[in-house]
């Protein structure tokens, strides 16, 4: 059976899920949106949880929303997203990846940025491919935190 880590304090309708503040984690039965979502990929789940997990614990009240080719973080405005975007050429790709997607006012730099676009004047659009649960580190989060923050700023 595939397990999946509900929150509590916070409310699940209509595949979006609004959390609370501090939350407690118990294991349930996956939300089947989110499996499906997987679905032949199912390695690269391992990733999403843990990006997840961590989204959570430094950023808080998060609303989730499955969608058929991305999962989208929210507080106001969508700010994150998890997708299988070919970011890169097929042989250059992993087999077991995520693309972490976020929005920032500024073109951000790093080695780690695999596409970058300006869609509007002073947003930019960023594309980090994930395949391990290393790269979900500090500096991954604080760019996906500092998205948060001015998602939560747009007007």
């Amino acid at each position: 059976m595939v397990r999946y880590r509900e929150r509590m304090q916070g409310i699940f309708s209509n595949g979006v899920w609004s959390g609370f503040g501090a939350f407690y984690m118990r294991e349930i039965e996956m939300n089947q949106d989110i499996f499906n979502f997987f679905e032949g990929k199912q390695e690269a789940l391992a990733l999403y949880e843990v990006f997840e997990q961590k989204l959570f614990e430094e950023i808080g009240d998060v609303k989730v929303k499955v969608q058929k080719t991305q999962i989208s973080f929210s507080n106001k405005y969508n700010f994150a997203f998890v997708s299988f975007l070919p970011t890169r050429k097929a042989k250059d790709r992993p087999k077991v990846y995520i693309v972490i997607t976020f929005g920032l006012r500024y073109h951000l730099e790093s080695p780690r940025i695999d596409v970058a676009s300006e869609p509007y004047p002073n947003r930019w659009t960023h594309h980090v491919l994930v395949s391990s649960e290393a790269e979900i580190d500090e500096e991954l989060m604080g760019w996906v935190k500092e998205a948060s923050v001015f998602s939560a700023g747009k007007r």
